[in-house]
């Protein structure tokens, strides 16, 4: 259970920084801020965390009073998945039915692209219970793959804002969130300024893809589905 929150925003400081590595907290190593971000998840709390597209919110997926958490946080449709973020492809294969080589996988991932297949039962039925499909992340970003690591079970990941509001590319952008997050991970301005967030591409059914959202990397993904691995795409 999150005990009652006192928001730790703590700045990850850039491999080629010498300056200042924190703004609001002591923490000046990204060892502690990936242990103290763990403790926050472990205890059922919502995090804010730098992705390769855009700031997200993070939970633990298989803690169901967690993902309620977050879509309250949001203002959220109840209707409208959530995400799942691990960090190696070797673990999307514990959680979804993969109908793909892996070879694809390792094409795609880690970067800026969901992936969408079936479920597998071992997912928490109270995550995205309307559904059979989950789509699930790997972000070109290594802080978030090492905070996948450590948890040792994927994240409910979704985008850092009050639901229909604009994306957010920096931890300032969504400063009315804080007081309801244990942790805000500052990982400084996001590069991709486009904030279309990831291309989301369901790939559930044998030899077909659907683009469910273009998002920013939708022409090397197309690339990548039809003219090395020869899928067609899924206009149903």
């Amino acid at each position: 259970m999150c005990k009652e929150l006192k928001t730790k925003v703590l700045r990850l400081t850039p491999p080629n920084s010498n300056g200042p590595s924190v703004r609001q907290e002591r923490h000046t190593d990204s060892a502690e801020i990936l242990s103290c971000t763990v403790k926050a998840l472990k205890e059922g709390c919502v995090v804010a965390v730098p992705t390769d597209t855009i700031y997200g919110l993070a939970c633990l997926a298989q803690n169901s009073d967690a993902i309620r958490k977050t879509y309250s946080i949001k203002g959220r449709n109840g209707h409208k998945p959530l995400a799942i973020c691990v960090g190696e492809i070797q673990d999307i294969y514990k959680y979804c039915k993969v109908m793909v080589k892996k070879e694809m996988l390792d094409d795609l991932l880690p970067g800026p692209v969901t992936l969408v297949f079936e479920r597998s039962e071992i997912l928490n039925s109270d995550f995205n219970p309307f559904t059979s499909l989950v789509g699930v992340r790997i972000p070109d970003h290594a802080f978030m793959r090492r905070l996948c690591q450590m948890c040792g079970e994927p994240l409910a990941l979704t985008s850092a804002n009050i639901s229909s509001h604009t994306s957010t590319l920096a931890v300032n952008e969504f400063q009315e969130l804080w007081p309801k997050l244990a942790v805000v991970v500052d990982g400084g301005p996001i590069e991709d300024q486009s904030r279309l967030g990831s291309t989301v591409v369901d790939l559930s059914v044998l030899g077909k893809y659907r683009i469910i959202r273009p998002g920013c990397a939708l022409s090397s993904t197309v690339d990548v589905l039809q003219h090395k691995y020869a899928l067609s795409e899924d206009s149903g």
